[in-house]
């Protein structure tokens, strides 16, 4: 989700650019407060006031759509509420193969018990 934000972020800024990280910290709060469907509706428009070409503007409209179309899986507030930890899909994907590769040792027998302690 992040990556989304920053790659929309940076056609309007450059990477090095104060301004980028204080208007994604702004949207970065919102969507945390669960308010991402206000995130997108915003984008697309400041995509269009300054003229940008199809190609220049891709990043702005990947991530409005990211969000419009996940807005039900991003509830963080609601999350948060509950106690449960959040992350990016960047920690979720390096989970997700630590775990796929320690399951998958070769000669390895697994309890069912063993193998959810992993």
């Amino acid at each position: 989700m992040i990556e989304y934000l920053w790659k929309a972020a940076f056609v309007f800024y450059s990477q090095i650019s104060t301004q980028a990280e204080a208007s994604e910290s702004k949207r970065l709060q919102l969507i945390i407060e669960g308010k991402s469907s206000s995130v997108a509706p915003g984008m697309r428009p400041s995509a269009t006031l300054p003229k940008l070409t199809p190609q220049e503007r891709k990043p702005v409209d990947t991530c409005a759509r990211y969000f419009l179309n996940n807005t039900k899986y991003l509830k963080y507030d609601d999350y948060l509420k509950a106690g449960f930890p959040i992350a990016t899909g960047v920690i979720e994907s390096a989970c997700r193969h630590l775990i796929k590769h320690r399951m998958d040792i070769t000669g390895a027998k697994w309890t069912m018990r063993g193998a959810e302690a992993v």
